[in-house]
């Protein structure tokens, strides 16, 4: 089973579709940082407490040894502080992340991190059938009205294309 690293925007979209539930149904073991649950919402983190309750979701206090050596890995300035958490803990224990944010996911391929987004998840959904293809299409129509970072990019628009046509068929 891949461990997976996972950011606080991949946590917002997949609640706005509800689509919490499904990532957890995934052959992943999924992992994200105290420093994202607390950017959170409320109602997100009580829908991850219970996950976090029944050992689905592991959440990592970082240290302030780990902090120490986050500092010295010089991370690009355009990463938050929660960002870095999930960059450092993914390279420390050999995750891949889970990131929709352009900047992670840059610093990811730099430093030779496996590193996916929305569509990937999308994609595992349909792939294992906690998805099917037709309520694939409608939640990833869903996502590109409500999430501007899904309008505007010429090569996610392709992709998303693809997929619509196909589970549209």
């Amino acid at each position: 089973m891949k461990i997976a690293i996972t950011d606080a925007c991949i946590f917002i979209d997949l609640h706005d579709l509800k689509l919490t539930n499904p990532l957890f149904s995934l052959d992943l073991e999924i992992h994200t940082s105290l420093d994202v649950f607390n950017e959170l919402h409320a109602q997100q983190q009580d829908i991850l407490s219970a996950f976090h309750s029944v050992g689905k979701l592991t959440i990592h206090n970082i240290s302030a040894e780990d902090r120490i050596n986050m500092r010295r890995q010089n991370y690009p300035k355009s990463l938050s502080e929660n960002d870095k958490t999930v960059l450092y803990l993914a390279e420390k224990i050999g995750a891949m992340v889970l990131s929709s944010d352009k900047a992670v996911r840059i610093c990811a391929r730099k430093k030779s991190v496996e590193y996916h987004g929305m569509l990937w998840i999308f994609d595992r959904l349909t792939e294992c059938g906690s998805l099917l293809p037709l309520d694939a299409a409608d939640k990833l129509e869903l996502l590109i009205r409500t999430n501007i970072m899904y309008q505007n990019n010429t090569e996610l628009i392709f992709e998303m294309g693809k997929r619509l046509k196909n589970w549209r068929k």
